[in-house]
Parts: C-alpha cells; sequence; structure tokens
C-alpha cells in the first residue's frame, strides 16, 4: 500500500511547513525537502505532540 502525505490545511503555498503519514509509526516529512528523509515517532508519541502543542 503506498504511503500518502497529508499537508494542513493552515499550511500557506510558501512550503513552509511538514507532510504527516498517518501510517504506523507516524511518518513526518519537510515539504520543502522530500527525499531529505522523514521522522518517525509511534501513534502514541504522535498524539501526545499533538496534545502539547493545542
Amino acid at each position: 500500500m503506498p504511503t500518502t502525505w497529508v499537508k494542513s490545511s493552515y499550511s500557506t503555498n510558501g512550503g513552509e511547513c511538514v507532510e504527516v503519514a498517518l501510517n504506523r509509526p507516524v511518518l513526518i516529512r519537510d515539504t520543502k525537502d522530500r527525499e531529505g528523509g522523514t521522522l518517525a515517532a509511534s501513534t502514541a508519541t504522535w498524539r501526545e505532540l499533538l496534545s502539547r502543542l493545542r
């Protein structure tokens, strides 16, 4: 199954954002450097990050 990347609806077209693939683990990458690698986080870690950002 291919990875589906999602960009926040709050992102602008300036490329100053990250994309997320809600797989297991959650994958995060820089929109401007899609080939530069990804950060992987467990579902629990991703939820914790989001709760702290809110």
